[in-house]
């Protein structure tokens, strides 16, 4: 999966807006916002139909690269993100809405899998030094995104809790 989240790196090519490096305790992270030029260059690169990549390139995508820096387990749970926008919820569909949503529109089945491989996973363990990353898709909004996300550490989740904010997140924007 790291390895796809650098596929579209590579395949952007194009300015991505403010890339954005947490890193705190035990975690760094790098988020880099993806212009709806991009978004759709990418799926449309992989044959996606015009009704998929068209819904794409109206979101918001943000390519997250999480690194697990510590000698512990750290357990990624999309469940325990929360972003917001201006002070109220901006909410990030789960996998499963998207898969309904291929489904509902009749898309193909090679085109929804590899979206969801693009995706970041909704639960994952990160072995110490391992890096991970996938995509994030919110609705496009204006101005910056926050970021409140939880991590626990440990083989059982036992460990210290990590807390990570990020409060300079954007959607990017193409190019004038």
């Amino acid at each position: 999966m790291f390895a796809n989240a650098l596929l579209l790196i590579a395949a952007a090519g194009l300015q991505t807006g403010s890339p954005l490096t947490v890193k705190q305790d035990a975690v760094r992270i790098d988020f880099r916002p993806r212009t709806p030029d991009q978004t759709g260059s990418f799926y449309e690169a992989r044959g996606f139909p015009k009704a998929m990549t068209e819904l794409l390139t109206q979101q918001c995508f943000i390519t997250v690269v999480i690194h697990n820096t510590s000698d512990d387990i750290l357990w990624l749970e999309l469940a325990n993100w929360r972003f917001s926008n201006n002070g109220k919820a901006l909410v990030r569909e789960h996998r499963d809405t998207w898969k309904r949503r291929w489904r509902e529109l009749g898309m193909p089945l090679r085109s929804q899998s590899t979206f969801r491989w693009t995706l970041l996973p909704e639960t994952l363990d990160y072995l110490p030094d391992e890096a991970e990353g996938g995509n994030i898709v919110l609705p496009r909004v204006e101005g910056p995104i926050t970021l409140d996300a939880r991590f626990a550490t440990g083989a059982d989740k036992q460990g210290p809790v990590i807390n990570i904010h990020a409060g300079e997140l954007y959607c990017a924007q193409d190019p004038a």
